[in-house]
């Protein structure tokens, strides 16, 4: 049976006149949908369901703010600003701007359901937290059910104001509009996706914020022969109903870094076909954080270096990155030399000394894998550097090869565009460590090397750090227990030094502003262009990236980690796949050597072609999360800490702390 009509949302000019242009929005008893769809708009700052009204058989309703743009509301004298989530009452003559200072509304209840009703302000407010309950436990239902309904993500733009403001909106609103779900038009041919990364799919976004994003399913596919699989955290149970595939391959090596009672469980269940491996760890608090898997097949081997855990939130409701990029065997009669790739490759999977096994290939041979094992394949092709962390005390030659001295070192071999001297850095990531001004001194000297074109150092760059708020976290996909999986100590965030370095999570163009980011990711940039990028399982700590000790001449690091260097250089334009067997010709580079290799400009999604530049470089957009340049924190904001109460009621009604379920296995 239908509801009855309470009343009407009635649209207002600048003058708080009625607008007959615009249809009136019927209101009905209960709930209620204000949107984008509604008001037969095309402005994307208004979800399709940008708001929420409840309303009470009296007239007086509840509004929750289901956009990510605030919603104001007008009553009296009061001028009341909601954000994402938060809700507020309405009465009969207030006024609602969908976007603040933009398309008012008049809350009008018709005169015989005013003359009807015989409740008093006592019994309104009664009424109006009845329905505040009910709404938010019908908004939490529909959150929680993954796929259920579209989550309008947030849009750039937050226009705040009045009349006078009004021309400089619309001007700004006409540059960002461009980039609105930049990522819907983010397709990668086959041939060029190695030059690029992709983001993990999230349950429940709308199909354009998953455009050429992938699953697990989407990389561990095909004839394997032999897979590595290396992580920090590994849930078996479900790793094997999420590809199946993996209980199939002859021999699975888990290089883990969990810890016993994790691992008691892993050796009780896992397939007798898989080794399980935990790397030593010499210097007390390490890890073994690295992230990639391996996959060698009768045509050759694919590396993937991604950021995610295996653990199901870390594949489906978080903000992550995965390279990926086929490598042939070597031809046996005329094998290539070694390369940079394979050299970085094979020192780091030496590093993790596993215990030597065999495996028998079809076709091909008993094969002893160890490290050395990785050198059968051609990686002379490889559009990317390796820039990995082990644990140690390097000195010496070794002092190079790892952290973040290593970036250091590739980076001077490497010549960038003059407009990136100076230019700022991005560090974003997910667990921050003990942290001092020396050591960030340190670390921004690595990420600030390079020569420009003039052969000159590009200079020293201001970094930001992007981290989310806990606001951020309030409001994610997964509320409170996103922050799970950003384990920092308020002793950590607190830190006065860092103050300067804050800058918002906003991804609204990639539909992640609520998808929170376990990511990591470093980088140079110039406004949309990217001198370079890197995706890496290191977060922002010592431990991960190293410290240099013994006036410079020792670098000490406690984790392993593995990343990838994103550089304007591309190595060749064929494509080889271990899993198509329709490949293009080989157009062999015959170098790793930039100089000789095509150059290439890096950068963003939200990067447009002006429209009397000239380049003769090759585009490679790569598809960072966020928004750049980064918006600095306001006073209102404060980072996420995980030690720390909170006590505001997040999107499912939850506080903080609560126990948060990673594995299957684990207790309810």
């Amino acid at each position: 049976m239908a509801q009855p009509q309470i009343g009407h949302l009635v649209p207002l000019d600048q003058n708080l006149q009625e607008d007959a242009s615009i249809a009136k929005i019927p209101v009905f008893r209960g709930l209620n949908f204000v949107g984008r769809n509604s008001v037969s708009l095309s402005d994307k700052r208004l979800s399709r369901n940008h708001l929420a009204l409840t309303v009470s058989p009296d007239g007086s309703a509840t509004v929750i703010v289901e956009g990510t743009n605030p919603v104001v509301v007008n009553s009296g004298n009061n001028r009341e600003k909601l954000c994402s989530r938060e809700n507020g009452t309405i009465r009969n003559g207030d006024v609602i701007e969908l976007i603040p200072g933009h398309y008012m509304f008049k809350y009008v209840i018709s005169d015989t359901e005013k003359s009807s009703s015989g409740h008093g302000r006592e019994a309104d407010e009664g009424n109006a937290a009845s329905s505040r309950k009910r709404l938010r436990q019908t908004s939490e239902a529909k959150v929680s059910s993954s796929n259920s309904k579209i989550i309008e993500l947030e849009k750039n733009s937050r226009v705040e104001g009045s009349n006078s403001m009004a021309e400089n909106s619309r001007n700004s609103l006409s540059k960002k509009d461009s980039s609105e779900e930049a990522i819907r038009h983010f397709h990668v041919s086959p041939d060029k996706l190695a030059l690029t990364f992709r983001l993990l799919r999230v349950q429940g976004l709308p199909q354009w914020a998953n455009t050429s994003c992938v699953s697990i399913e989407d990389v561990i596919q095909g004839d394997i022969l032999f897979a590595v699989l290396s992580n920090y955290m590994v849930d078996i149970d479900w790793l094997l109903s999420a590809s199946p595939l993996l209980s199939k391959i002859p021999k699975v090596l888990v290089v883990n870094g969990e810890g016993d009672g994790t691992l008691d469980h892993m050796k009780r269940i896992k397939p007798a076909n898989w080794i399980l491996h935990k790397p030593p760890l010499p210097i007390s608090f390490g890890t073994h954080h690295s992230k990639a898997m391996l996959l060698v097949y009768p045509r050759g081997v694919r590396i993937i270096i991604h950021t995610a855990n295996l653990i199901y939130v870390d594949w489906n409701n978080k903000t992550q990155g995965l390279w990926m990029q086929d490598f042939p065997w070597k031809e046996q009669n005329n094998p290539s030399k070694g390369c940079a790739f394979e050299n970085d490759l094979t020192d780091y999977l030496s590093a993790l000394k596993w215990p030597e096994f065999s495996v028998n290939f079809p076709n091909l041979g008993s094969f002893t894998i160890n490290s050395s094992f990785f050198r059968k394949f051609d990686y002379s092709n490889a559009e990317v550097r390796l820039i990995a962390s082990v644990p140690g005390y390097h000195t010496g030659v070794n002092l190079k090869k790892w952290g973040h001295v290593k970036l250091r070192t590739v980076l001077q071999e490497c010549t960038f565009d003059r407009e990136f001297k100076k230019s700022p850095l991005v560090y974003q990531f997910s667990s921050l460590g003990s942290l001092d001004e020396k050591w960030m001194a340190e670390f921004a000297s690595s990420m600030s090397s390079g020569l420009s074109e003039d052969k000159t150092p590009l200079g020293p760059g201001e970094p930001l750090i992007i981290w989310p708020t806990v606001e951020d976290v309030r409001c994610s996909l997964e509320g409170y227990a996103a922050g799970n999986a950003i384990p920092s100590p308020l002793k950590n965030v607190e830190k006065a030094f860092l103050k300067k370095y804050w800058a918002k999570w906003k991804a609204s163009h990639s539909g992640r502003s609520h998808a929170m980011p376990h990511i990591k990711t470093f980088a140079r940039y110039n406004d949309q262009k990217l001198a370079w990028f890197l995706l890496t399982s290191a977060n922002l700590s010592k431990a991960a990236w190293g410290a240099l000790q013994k006036n410079n001449s020792q670098l000490m690091i406690r984790s392993y980690e593995l990343g990838v260097l994103f550089l304007p250089f591309k190595r060749c334009s064929f494509r080889f796949s271990c899993t198509n067997t329709v490949s293009q010709p080989e157009d062999k580079c015959g170098s790793s050597d930039n100089s000789k290799a095509q150059k290439t400009e890096l950068v963003t999604l939200n990067w447009q072609r002006s429209s009397n530049a000239v380049s003769l470089s090759e585009i490679v957009k790569l598809p960072l999360p966020y928004e750049l340049p980064p918006q600095p924190y306001s006073s209102e904001d404060v980072p996420w800490s995980w030690d720390r109460t909170y006590n505001k009621k997040d999107v499912y009604g939850q506080v903080w702390p609560r126990q948060v379920k990673l594995y299957s296995h684990q207790d309810s």
